[in-house]
């Protein structure tokens, strides 16, 4: 799929929550540039701001990259270096 210049196609990120799926730890950390990696594409300036990335922010915006997160069961939180996003995984419920 051709990618354009101004972002990514919203099934992009199906990469990330498929790689979020696989992962056993409660908590982990990736690069901007890993998640670029992972999806094969340029992450929007847009992801440098901590809001594109709150999945507990706004609920009702539905964003790809926040629901990707969601659909693997994590949380992502941008972190204070701006380069990096927290992935936390959501407690399930007994």
């Amino acid at each position: 799929m051709a990618v354009g210049q101004t972002g990514i196609d919203v099934n992009d990120y199906d990469a990330l929550r498929e790689y979020l799926k696989k992962q056993t730890l409660p908590e982990l950390v990736l690069t901007f540039e890993q998640i670029e990696a992972i999806i094969d594409a340029a992450l929007p300036r847009a992801a440098h701001r901590a809001s594109w990335w709150d999945s507990l922010r706004s609920p009702q915006e539905k964003m790809p990259q926040r629901e990707a997160c969601l659909e693997a069961g994590y949380v992502a939180t941008r972190q204070a270096d701006g380069q990096s996003v927290k992935f936390k995984r959501l407690k399930r419920g007994r």
